[in-house]
C-alpha cells in the first residue's frame, strides 16, 4: 500500500513538474498554478488509463507503433486535460508537438529516476 501512495506521488509530481516545466519552455503553453494542481491530477488519471489501453490497440492493430505508445498517449491526455481545465491553453501545432514531447521525456525521466531514490530511502529505512 505504501508503494503504492509513492507511486501515485510519483506519477501526481512528474505530471506537475511536466506540465510546469513546458510552460517555462513554450510560448504557446501557458497554465496557472491552480490549473496546474488540477491539470496534474486530470493529467495523471488519463495517462492511468489511456496507456495500457492505447499499448493494447497497437499490439492488436499496429505493431510498428509500440515505441509511440508513451508519445500517444501523452498528447490524447493533453488534449482531454486542455479540454477540462480551462486555464491551460496550448496554441498551435508545433506547440502541440513539442508540448507532447516534453511533457512526456520529463515525466518519464521522473517516474524512472525518482523512485530510485525515494522507495530506496524506504527500503532502507526498512
Amino acid at each position: 500500500m505504501v508503494r503504492f501512495l509513492i507511486n501515485t506521488l510519483i506519477f501526481l509530481g512528474s505530471a506537475a513538474l511536466g506540465l510546469w516545466i513546458t510552460s517555462l519552455v513554450l510560448d504557446g503553453f501557458q497554465i496557472d498554478f491552480l490549473a496546474l494542481v488540477t491539470a496534474s491530477v486530470i493529467f495523471t488519471v488519463a495517462q492511468w488509463i489511456l496507456s495500457p489501453l492505447i499499448f493494447k490497440m497497437a499490439t492488436k492493430y499496429a505493431n510498428a507503433f509500440l515505441g509511440g505508445v508513451g508519445l500517444v498517449s501523452t498528447f490524447v491526455a493533453l488534449l482531454i486535460t486542455s479540454l477540462v481545465v480551462d486555464s491551460l491553453t496550448i496554441d498551435g501545432v508545433g506547440t502541440w508537438i513539442a508540448a507532447t514531447v516534453l511533457v512526456w521525456l520529463i515525466t518519464a525521466l521522473c517516474t524512472w529516476l525518482l523512485p530510485m531514490f525515494l522507495l530506496k530511502e524506504a527500503a532502507d529505512k526498512k
